[in-house]
């Protein structure tokens, strides 16, 4: 017989909304890590730019290579560099792909 604590009781687990990526934002793929809190980001629009990860999530985010993320290019060198936004978890990333929210580009990629 299981026993159930009393905060199972209290607080009943609810189903989060996933974010996604909002008119300016893109999905990307985390690549390579080059220090300083960058690393170089495969774009759902197919570019490659360089992430940087803002000072206030910088401690709070620990980001793989291969991890599923949206990222915001910069309004100057937009081609070039992004900031990136968040980072999905794996059961996250699982529920996309079923719902088919994950760009064709990014699909494939299990970096």
């Amino acid at each position: 017989m299981k026993k159930t604590s009393k905060k199972s009781k209290k607080y009943p687990q609810t189903e989060r909304k996933i974010p996604l990526p909002k008119e300016n934002q893109l999905m990307a793929i985390a690549g390579e890590f080059h220090g300083g809190s960058r690393l170089r980001v495969l774009c759902g629009d197919g570019k490659v730019r360089m992430g940087r990860i803002p000072g206030k999530l910088k401690r709070k985010m620990w980001i793989k290579e291969g991890d599923l993320l949206i990222v915001e290019p910069w309004v100057v060198q937009s081609k070039e560099k992004c900031d990136i936004k968040y980072r999905y978890t794996k059961t996250q990333r699982i529920r996309l792909n079923l719902k088919n929210r994950i760009p064709v580009i990014l699909q494939g990629l299990n970096i």
